[in-house]
């Protein structure tokens, strides 16, 4: 019945746990300075700045009159900005990215831009940092509500420039596979995960099977189109048409998507498609990238550890809470 800001270190001991009245979704860690910033779920009106070393609260900023935030916020990689995607609710679903200036350790709103399209939700920096790779999902929503205003409109991936221009616009074949979340690597290449928006009346247990498979992974690697990635048709079933996080290791070339609603953890080799891992994992949630593999929180069952080895891919349980977790976590070493 509470809402909380937690940070543990992978051998369980507690950082901080932080009771806050908003229910926060993803976070942004400050690149060098013990900060992180909490942002709440949509439609959600906060964002927590607290200190990593101890979950002591510093800030609080508040929405702007008209907006509402989506639940995902990045630093730049000189600390001195957050950018937040954001709900303009007098045109409901319209995204915009709001610029935040870090100043003695408050938020200051400096400018707004748009994400090119509706319903932004995650969004991640390009390798050289000279703009984002956002993921607007296309469905209208009420202004302080998660309901569905419509069907489906345009779902896209968007690369768009700092000063808000836009660089590139791709969507996949089947409308009604939702782009929610987005991952870069080095070299460029943008995934991104899916979320199947089923027609009114039409649901899995009807029997209703999507068009084009409903891949719920797909890659744009540099100089190409957005594609669906080449999972086998048994890698697709049972994850119920749903992805809720999906992360890059670039130093393995590895992939990992989870699927909350099939309560699966899947990892690919990125450039092969080679499936490395198809774990099941109760309500699968947040995936980060450690130094030899992911670790994968649950909301309902413990936080386990997926890593390299001699012998292939592992999976042991972290020492970590169980249950209660949200779709998004962060690795930080600040």
């Amino acid at each position: 019945g509470q809402h909380r800001c937690v940070g543990y270190r992978l051998d369980g001991g507690v950082l901080f746990n932080t009771p806050v009245p908003q229910r926060c979704h993803d976070m942004a860690a400050h690149p060098f300075l013990p900060r992180v910033a909490f942002v709440a779920r949509r439609p959600g009106t906060q964002v927590y700045l607290l200190d990593s070393r101890d979950g002591r609260m510093v800030h609080t900023l508040a929405a702007r009159a008209d907006r509402h935030f989506y639940g995902h916020g990045l630093f730049d990689a000189a600390g001195d900005r957050l950018y937040l995607v954001e709900n303009d609710t007098r045109e409901p679903g319209r995204g915009v990215i709001g610029v935040y200036g870090l100043k003695d350790d408050c938020f200051v709103f400096e400018r707004e831009f748009a994400t090119h399209g509706i319903e932004p939700h995650q969004f991640a920096w390009l390798p050289d940092h000279s703009g984002f790779a956002i993921a607007n999902g296309g469905v209208r929503t009420e202004a302080n509500s998660r309901e569905a205003m419509d069907d489906v409109g345009e779902s896209s991936l968007r690369v768009v420039n700092l000063d808000g221009s836009l660089r590139s616009r791709d969507t996949l074949v089947d409308r009604r596979a939702s782009i929610r979340h987005v991952a870069v690597a080095d070299d460029g290449t943008l995934l991104t995960g899916q979320q199947y928006i089923f027609e009114v009346g039409n649901t899995v247990e009807d029997g209703y099977e999507p068009a084009h498979g409903g891949s719920l992974v797909a890659i744009k690697r540099p100089q190409q189109s957005l594609q669906l990635f080449p999972l086998a048709a048994a890698q697709m079933q049972g994850v119920n048409y749903y992805r809720a996080s999906i992360t890059i290791h670039n130093g393995l070339r590895w992939l990992a998507a989870s699927a909350p609603r099939g309560h699966r953890l899947q990892v690919w080799q990125l450039d092969t498609a080679e499936n490395l891992l198809d774990w099941q994992l109760p309500d699968c949630a947040g995936i980060a990238a450690v130094e030899d593999g992911f670790v994968a929180s649950s909301g309902q069952q413990a936080c386990f550890h997926a890593r390299t080895t001699a012998a292939g891919v592992v999976v042991e349980r972290l020492p970590l809470p169980a249950g209660g977790w949200d779709n998004h976590l962060v690795y930080s070493h600040t």
